[in-house]
């Protein structure tokens, strides 16, 4: 499996590609924007972009998935929550077509013969969500590198977001890498000894 980070927006939000070697397929997580830019960057690639998978609904992870949905003929999937929080025109929300499909906690995604696991990750958001894709999760803004997502904008809750880093994300085990919506990556043994919020 092939994982390319490409920071894009005004917020540098990471978008993720993830590529199966053996199918050539491409999934796109949180294209942020600068969708021209990731649109270069997949054609150079030589890759068949499947899908678009959304963590959570703000602004600065959803401001490309209308041009690169568009381009390369691909739904995109988000959870429900947060499609009706968008619909809402909450500010810190982005706006979007209603989506191809939503996620929640159980589903599965094939990517080659890789499999995509989603995980309801309520806290940043009431509908984020993360991805396990083997020993890697893609954590979007719910837990970083020594830190965790804001939760001061609306829907979000330091309870809730504390207990889904703990119960849905630690357990995964300690040498699962963590891919977040912002800065490096991270993973779960790191967190688990140095995050403070977390102790």
């Amino acid at each position: 499996m092939i994982i390319k980070t490409i920071p894009a927006g005004i917020y540098d939000a990471n978008c993720y590609l993830v590529i199966d070697e053996g199918s050539k397929e491409c999934g796109v997580i949180d294209p942020g924007g600068d969708s021209q830019r990731i649109e270069t960057i997949i054609k150079s690639l030589d890759v068949k972009v499947k899908y678009i998978i959304l963590t959570h609904g703000h602004v600065d992870h959803v401001g490309g998935v209308v041009d690169l949905s568009k381009t390369f003929n691909v739904p995109f999937f988000i959870s429900k929550i947060d499609e009706e929080y968008m619909e809402k025109d909450y500010e810190v929300f982005g706006s979007l077509p209603k989506a191809s499909g939503y996620l929640k906690e159980g589903d599965t995604l094939s990517l080659g013969d890789k499999e995509i696991k989603v995980i309801e990750t309520p806290g940043h958001t009431k509908g984020g969500l993360c991805f396990l894709i083997e020993d890697k999760v893609f954590t979007g803004d719910t837990l970083f590198q020594g830190s965790i997502g804001r939760t001061d904008f609306v829907g979000g809750n330091m309870g809730e977001i504390i207990n889904s880093i703990k119960e849905k994300l630690l357990i995964l085990g300690d040498d699962v890498e963590v891919y977040p919506g912002h800065g490096s990556m991270s993973n779960i043994l790191y967190e688990k000894r140095r995050n403070p919020f977390l102790a």
